[in-house]
């Protein structure tokens, strides 16, 4: 976790560590039993290519979520209240400011991206700009920033790189396009090699879905724990998300199916009126986070 004057999180850490090294196992493991069932010299290809695939994440996790959004970053001519209101957290925070970016949809939602703390974006969207107020808008920058602080982005968008070589392994076993159609081999005790593949990126994709999903609540948790705390005025972030939510659903569903790829990265989930107490949702109930900040805000008006 970065130093800052976020609150630190040991069981952010600990559930980073593990996904990671979960997640790193799974990835060796599947190598291992490509050279076993595949003919020689396919295995390191796909390994290369894997790795690939995590460095792109890695790399230019930023550009391509701002991308993904149609966002853009603007200058502190072009938005000086947004910059002035990020860099004065940043002060309070002592970290480095990210740059910063809009996203002209009026879906109210904001997120954080990027590789590093010196190459993070946070962006909002023009639809969040328009219904919170200052005080609350305040209180969503600083969750945003948060996760830039506990890089818990960087974790989620290296690890979400195994889901991708999972399903590029189960395009290409269910299409026989580079494991030799319907070969059999003696290490799979007579089962088509193209089955054996599919069977462990299935497994593969399966396992990492789920590590991030727990991964992704929890992170969610924490920032709104160190956002509320580092402006200390958790019940700006409880009306924040409150009003968030409630906006959410007034959205057409064809504007929320176009931006439910980033969902996880999201501050409240690009969803219509779903339970999100499933093992699979991307973040916490909103009752459960508005519990965690009345706590929060009970805690900080007790008498010194």
């Amino acid at each position: 976790m970065a130093r800052t004057r976020f609150v630190g999180d040991a069981g952010l850490t600990a559930r980073m560590t593990s996904v990671m090294f979960l997640l790193g196992a799974m990835f060796v493991g599947i190598i291992a039993i490509l050279i076993a069932v595949m003919p020689a010299g396919w295995a390191p290809i796909i390994g290369a290519i894997g790795l690939g695939v995590v460095w792109f994440q890695w790399y230019n996790s930023d550009t391509v979520a701002m991308k993904a959004m149609r966002a853009r970053e603007v200058s502190p001519q072009e938005a000086p209240e947004l910059h002035e209101m990020i860099g004065r957290l940043c002060a309070l925070a002592d970290m480095p400011k990210p740059r910063v970016g809009i996203a002209d949809t009026d879906l109210p939602n904001a997120f954080a991206t990027g590789r590093s703390p010196q190459r993070s974006v946070v962006v909002v969207t023009t639809g969040i700009l328009r219904r919170l107020t200052a005080e609350e808008l305040e209180g969503v920058l600083a969750h945003e920033l948060s996760h830039v602080a506990h890089r818990d982005v960087l974790v989620m968008t290296v690890a979400s790189s195994a889901g991708i070589v999972a399903s590029m392994l189960t395009r290409g076993a269910q299409y026989g396009a580079i494991f030799g159609g319907g070969r059999r081999d003696s290490n799979t005790g007579g089962v088509p090699v193209w089955l054996v593949v599919l069977v462990v990126s299935l497994v593969t994709y399966a396992v990492s879905f789920l590590l991030l999903k727990l991964l992704s609540r929890y992170r969610e948790l924490s920032a709104d724990r160190a956002g509320a705390y580092l402006t200390m005025k958790p019940q700006a972030l409880a009306s924040a998300l409150q009003k968030i939510t409630g906006e959410i659903n007034q959205i057409p569903d064809r504007d929320l199916r176009s931006s439910q790829a980033m969902n996880a990265f999201f501050i409240a989930p690009a969803v219509h009126g779903v339970s999100l107490r499933t093992l699979t949702s991307t973040h916490p109930t909103l009752e459960q986070r508005l519990e965690q900040l009345a706590r929060i805000q009970a805690e900080l008006s007790r008498p010194a």
